[in-house]
């Protein structure tokens, strides 16, 4: 799987590097500024003009072939800065015409920075502003001369306070406006000044940009909560860093070895009895949906388990899924002296009531159990109540919600508005909330979150390329409950399971596409099966 660090993991990555001599530090910042340079003219082939007039330099134009291209670089106080006068200078020995602004003493930049800065500022025939007074407002952004370019070097993944003073021009939504109206493009180096690297997070307010370039790996805050509303393309760029370790880091959601072929010979016992607990007269549908689901991922058999008012009305509407009467406290303990229904799901239209009553029972069982909807919500009042008997077998799947009636305390916390970085994250309440569950928490959202209590975290991301809008249509939770059911069935094991769920989800609406309900998600496993060939 991908690894997605924080600000601290990578800083720890590149020191361990220059301490063991394989780097130092301005070679890794001329490697991340000639990454910018080249995922701006990967982005925007029309911006490279190298080799386009052979007779002149090779950025530059002619009068008689238009004029030069024209950049306006924002370097900060930290290495993000210093990552911008490398840009800078590239693109200057390129033909471009730079205008360099610099917040802060250049005298207390870092040591690094403060070289790039000096090899900028010695080449003579250029300067640095400084951007308290701002020039940069009245000059730029009124644009009264042609700008091609914006490169945000000011804070990057190094961000621990509210962007304020003149930074905040840049993110009004009238300047951004204006921007857009000139074709004029921003490029973020690592991440947009203002998004919070760990958390995805805003604080204060934040310079959306078109084109942002990270280095060695994406950090969390590119694919969570607001970066992937302001953080445009994201492009990666290695700078001779090797891999990290641990399980402190996060991973972004990757099927690949995951899932195996059903093995054979086999029978359908082989791949799991699975049993999805419904609700009452008409309320069967969302088990019906889970039902489905489990189903189709391979679980070799499925059981409704309903009440006697609904037993007409759910078998009528399936085939393939068996109907069991449960109930119930007494039936459903019944019911699971049979050893072989493993796993369980309960919640999906099982009522409040109902969940109160079977939810317990279920769980003193001890069998893998996927809980949701209605069997969270069930315990709002006193969610200590189902703490106390959860185990580590069990997956249970909110949304902000249910999340919020589970974990208020958690939920608050993420709710608050940052004030300092790094900020509070969606996948830290995630980690939070598995630790005081002791089971895998899967945290619904474009950005799922996927936790286990030893702190094993992953997110599965349906942003950039993998959007998937189309998810939000009634029952599509209830059919990725499904999923991770039949997984279990399969023999995964809980995080497992809840990750492969959690992706083959996406990558079914995403084969459906737009016109999406809940119930074509199962009926795209096929031909997603089929290209993991599986």
């Amino acid at each position: 799987m991908t690894e997605l660090l924080t600000a601290a993991q990578m800083r720890a990555i590149e020191q361990a590097a220059i301490d063991a001599g394989e780097v130092t530090g301005l070679e890794l910042m001329e490697r991340a500024g000639r990454g910018v340079v080249e995922a701006i003219f990967e982005e925007w082939p029309e911006l490279d003009r190298r080799g386009a007039s052979p007779s002149r330099s090779p950025g530059y134009l002619g009068p008689d072939e238009g004029k030069p291209l024209r950049a306006v670089v924002l370097c900060g106080p930290g290495n993000n800065g210093g990552d911008g006068f490398v840009v800078a200078r590239l693109l200057h020995e390129l033909g471009w015409e730079i205008d360099v602004f610099l917040y802060g003493d250049p005298e207390k930049l870092p040591s690094d920075a403060r070289k790039n800065y000096e090899r900028w500022a010695d080449q003579g025939i250029v300067k640095v502003y400084s951007i308290n007074p701002p020039p940069l407002v009245d000059e730029y952004l009124k644009l009264p001369n042609k700008i091609d370019l914006i490169v945000d070097g000011l804070f990057g993944t190094g961000l621990t306070r509210p962007l304020q003073g003149v930074f905040t021009l840049l993110a009004e939504a009238e300047i951004r406006s204006l921007l857009r109206k000139h074709s004029v493009r921003v490029a973020a180096i690592d991440t947009p000044s203002g998004l919070c690297a760990d958390s995805g997070r805003v604080i204060g307010q934040i310079i959306t940009a078109d084109l942002t370039v990270t280095f060695h790996s994406k950090k969390i805050g590119h694919m969570t909560a607001k970066g992937p509303a302001n953080c445009g393309v994201v492009r990666t760029k290695p700078i001779g860093l090797g891999s990290s370790e641990g399980e402190e880091i996060v991973r972004l959601v990757d099927p690949e070895g995951e899932l195996h072929p059903k093995d054979t010979p086999s029978n359908k016992y082989t791949h799991g009895h699975a049993l999805i607990l419904s609700g009452g007269s008409s309320k069967t549908g969302a088990a019906r949906l889970a039902a489905r689901g489990a189903l189709r991922v391979g679980a070799g058999l499925v059981t409704l388990g309903v009440p006697l008012s609904a037993q007409m009305e759910a078998a009528s509407q399936v085939t393939a899924v068996m109907i069991q009467r449960v109930e119930g406290a007494d039936d459903f303990s019944e019911v699971l002296l049979d050893e072989r229904l493993n796993p369980l799901c309960l919640g999906p239209g099982l009522g409040l009531e109902r969940a109160r009553e079977l939810v317990p029972v279920v769980l003193d069982a001890k069998r893998a159990t996927v809980l949701d909807a209605d069997a969270l919500t069930a315990f709002a009042d006193d969610p200590s109540a189902l703490f106390a008997h959860l185990h580590e077998k069990c997956v249970l799947t909110p949304h902000g919600g249910e999340f919020a009636r589970l974990f208020p305390d958690l939920s608050e916390e993420l709710a608050a508005v940052p004030i300092k970085g790094p900020a509070y994250s969606k996948v830290d309440a995630t980690r939070d909330a598995a630790k005081r569950a002791g089971c895998v928490v899967l945290f619904k959202g474009p950005d799922t979150v996927i936790a286990a209590p030893n702190g094993r975290c992953s997110i599965n991301a349906a942003v950039y390329e993998r959007a998937a809008p189309w998810l939000a249509t009634a029952g599509s939770g209830d059919v990725l409950a499904g999923f991770i059911t039949g997984l279990l069935a399969r023999g995964l094991e809980s995080m497992q399971a809840a990750e492969m769920a959690a992706w083959l989800h996406v990558q079914c609406a995403r084969s459906f596409g737009a016109g999406l309900i809940a119930e074509d998600l199962p009926e795209q496993l096929p031909k997603v099966l089929k290209q993991l060939n599986i």
